[in-house]
């Protein structure tokens, strides 16, 4: 696709994932407007960290995706929806669910009948591995059962099922990315990799919670690759496709790779804060990626180590922006 010149509207572009996306969108050449969450002090989130030059180029919108009458004015005009908005920080879905549901479900439908009424020619949704819970087989692929295990997964499920009604029911030419779990520069200490990473840079001990659970981790510029591919191929409309590396790694083990990375080596202790409720934590998470680069041409390029020494540095770099020393949910 030649993006160059097409009006795109990116929600969550204050995110970790959005930033990047519109930061590569720009760099295409697109004319992008990124909404970010309205709050006043003007902070346009992690679009604050990308270079002059790309937020210059930037229509950056504040506002809410809870808000039906403003998103129809949002996407007003644009050719092409990236909908990354969500809340999604697991414990905080524990102690406040209401507004899970109200942004990931409500926030969704606003803005796929926002997208509908203003006839938009493609709505990349973002899902999330959650979605499956504890894996029943691996690697999962796109026809593993969707379990509920915490508020985020559940009102996750709920937009992922809106998107596909709308494919459904009115043609909506939707698609839906489900991202296995993505790390790198800008990421929030919210995530399990900067947690460690922030810790191991600022403390002599890790305080961290089960040791056990299995994750699989792509690079964000692989991710984003995912994003770009789903919009630029025709294949894609009506699909859901998983993005991920199908290479499963430990907590523990992701410490231990971390801090050898590092040269130092760490006491880990264990912090009850961090551990997810019994029924809720997800043990297993591995992907299978065959449907993306068979519909879409996609497979990851980015190595875990060369990923992490990417991470690291610029975590080292931007430490300023990190409280290691308090627990983030």
């Amino acid at each position: 696709m030649n993006w160059h010149g097409k009006k795109i509207l990116v929600t969550g572009a204050g995110g970790f994932i959005g930033s990047h996306l519109v930061e590569a969108l720009v760099k295409s050449g697109a004319n992008v407007r990124a909404l970010v969450h309205y709050n006043s002090r003007n902070d346009w989130g992690l679009i604050e960290l990308l270079p002059e030059e790309i937020r210059q180029q930037l229509d950056v919108v504040a506002g809410d995706v809870r808000d039906a009458f403003m998103m129809r004015n949002v996407v007003k005009g644009c050719r092409i929806v990236f909908h990354l908005a969500a809340l999604i920080g697991i414990p905080y879905s524990y102690v406040a669910p209401d507004s899970y549901v109200d942004t990931n479900v409500k926030g969704t439908l606003n803005v796929l009948q926002a997208s509908l009424s203003e006839a938009v020619e493609r709505v990349i949704h973002t899902s999330t591995s959650e979605v499956y819970g504890t894996a029943r087989y691996i690697p999962i692929d796109e026809k593993h059962p969707l379990q509920g295990q915490s508020v985020y997964s559940a009102s996750k499920i709920g937009a992922d099922k809106i998107a596909e009604s709308f494919y459904c029911s009115f043609n909506l030419p939707v698609s839906i990315i489900r991202p296995f779990n993505t790390y790198g520069p800008r990421q929030s200490a919210r995530a399990i990799l900067p947690t460690i990473v922030t810790q191991a840079l600022a403390n002599s001990e890790l305080k961290l919670g089960s040791l056990v659970p299995v994750r699989d981790l792509t690079y964000v510029k692989d991710t984003v690759d995912g994003f770009l591919k789903m919009a630029e191929s025709e294949n894609s409309v009506g699909e859901l496709i998983n993005i991920g590396t199908g290479v499963g790694i430990s907590i523990g083990a992701l410490a231990e790779r971390i801090t050898t990375l590092l040269g130092k080596k760490f006491k880990i202790v264990r912090d009850e804060q961090r551990v997810r409720p019994e029924k809720s934590e997800v043990m297993e998470l591995v992907c299978d990626a065959r449907k993306a680069k068979a519909m879409i041409g996609w497979e990851p390029r980015v190595s875990l180590d060369e990923g992490l020494r990417k991470t690291i540095q610029w975590a080292r770099a931007n430490m300023h922006l990190y409280k290691p020393e308090i627990y983030h949910i």
